[in-house]
């Protein structure tokens, strides 16, 4: 068996290849995960619920012979239950009430029958609400880069489990941007898919959660492509499918993707505030890689972009399905949430919810509808477009901590996050990769936009990319 330290610095696909030629057993690197997870995560705080006992268990048992069998993975805390584990979304509520989850997801299935073994759930803002995972009643994800500051969110548990080497891949996922963040501030590869590429079923959809999608976040492009393979196949009931694959999304790494015309955007598409310095010399420095690969590059932008509607219609959105989220645990946990189960931004977006009229969600709607035909007509000219992943560095943690008057850490958000929220309002998928570093240390990510439904093009230039500045090996300095 490999020593458990080079265990750490093997991606999904080469984990899972030590098992298919019987190297290592599903069990030996069950442990060793578990090792690892056991000398970091006191630091970090990324795994809230360890599910040790019962991985050994998985492990020992007859696995599903799928792509990743045995290789260990991470669940995070909102979404991708599975049947009998503890189950809180960042939530006192659901804290205090000691909530296992009732059934699996759609999602978890996948993975289960891809052969991961789940060794924790790991940690989230209360209902993902927030680009940073800080949730009151689970206490700070520390960033292994620098651990006074954010690590993302609102899959900042699950970034920090895979930069610091506790386990290869993580469940993610992304409303708001929530895959694509944490992957920018922790130094992975973050691919948010197109809308209706993953299942949200059983208990939600592509139309209740419109904005939502689901994948993970990885250290290398290969392991994103074959997770993406895994789980992509929709279930019967699903209400948005998106394009089936032409051919399986791990083919598309190394393909040639041909000369791409590429635009770029550096400027804050919502105006709220001005992008940090080391985030557009990151996109400039990745727009010259991609010159160099023999791609064309522009300074060109969908004009769509300048639409003061989109915040306005994405805060109804948001604030409505809050307030339907509180309403579904209040049925199944058999009580009311009142304010003091949840925090005070909670609260305050669920007001909102409350006071968002039909006709003004339909409204929401419709501004949505609006502003995605508005921008389509872009990608007819263009392959991709290059933006910052986010318009600052990883903030110190409490940056948008304002519990006197909580909307205004919501407004402090939308400076942190301006480019990745349109996408999930156009479904469009988009990746964000940890191609430039800056002189502190910290880890930007960039961000790379496609047409919908064009996941192999993102894969095929993120592959190009990763081999031409390679990232996978860097090590932070809180590392198992």
């Amino acid at each position: 068996m490999p020593d458990t330290d080079d265990l750490a610095l093997l991606d999904a696909t080469a984990q899972a290849d030590l098992v298919r030629r019987k190297e290592v057993s599903p069990l030996e690197l069950v442990e060793a995960a578990i090792a690892r997870a056991e000398r970091v995560n006191g630091e970090l705080n990324a795994i809230i619920h360890p599910l040790y006992d019962q991985a050994r268990e998985r492990a020992r048992g007859n696995l599903p012979d799928g792509p990743f069998r045995g290789v260990p993975i991470v669940f995070k805390d909102l979404l991708c239950a599975v049947e009998g584990d503890p189950y809180h979304e960042g939530m006192k509520f659901l804290k205090d009430a000691d909530w296992h989850s009732q059934h699996t997801d759609n999602l978890a299935t996948r993975y289960l029958e891809a052969g991961f073994v789940c060794i924790g759930r790991t940690n989230t803002p209360e209902l993902g609400i927030v680009p940073t995972t800080e949730p009151l009643v689970h206490g700070a994800t520390r960033n292994p880069w620098d651990t006074t500051r954010t690590t993302g969110g609102s899959s900042g548990g699950s970034a920090a489990s895979v930069a610091s080497g506790i386990v290869p891949v993580a469940h993610a996922n992304d409303g708001g941007g929530s895959i694509r963040i944490p992957a920018s501030c922790c130094g992975l590869v973050g691919l948010k898919p197109s809308r209706g590429r993953t299942s949200m079923g059983p208990d939600f959809d592509e139309l209740s959660a419109l904005l939502n999608v689901e994948l993970c976040v990885s250290r290398t492009v290969r392991d994103t492509a074959g997770v993406l393979d895994a789980v992509w196949r929709p279930f019967p009931g699903d209400t948005v499918i998106a394009p089936a694959p032409t051919r399986p999304f791990t083919e598309e790494v190394g393909a040639d993707p041909g000369r791409l015309r590429i635009g770029v955007m550096t400027d804050n598409p919502l105006g709220t505030g001005p992008i940090d310095r080391d985030c557009v010399t990151a996109t400039d420095n990745t727009a010259k890689v991609l010159e160099s690969l023999g791609h064309d590059v522009d300074h060109d932008f969908p004009k769509a972009f300048n639409d003061p509607s989109l915040v306005e219609a994405f805060t109804a959105l948001w604030s409505a399905t809050l307030l339907y989220n509180l309403r579904y645990w209040e049925i199944r946990v058999g009580r009311d949430i009142t304010a003091d189960d949840v925090e005070p931004l909670t609260w305050t977006l669920a007001e909102m919810g409350r006071s968002t009229t039909a006709l003004q969600l339909l409204e929401a709607y419709h501004a949505v509808n609006d502003f995605t035909s508005a921008m389509a007509p872009w990608w007819e000219e263009h392959d991709l477009l290059l933006t910052p992943t986010l318009g600052e560095v990883p903030v110190p943690l409490g940056t948008f901590n304002t519990p006197e008057e909580p909307i205004l850490g919501y407004i402090r958000a939308a400076a942190f996050v301006p480019f990745t929220p349109p996408f999930n309002v156009t479904g469009q998928p988009a990746i964000s990769l940890p191609l430039q570093w800056n002189a502190q240390g910290l880890p930007i990510g960039t961000q790379l936009v496609a047409a919908y439904g064009r996941e192999d093009l993102l894969l095929r230039v993120a592959a190009q990319c990763e081999q031409a500045e390679p990232w996978s090996q860097r090590r932070p300095p809180v590392h198992a």
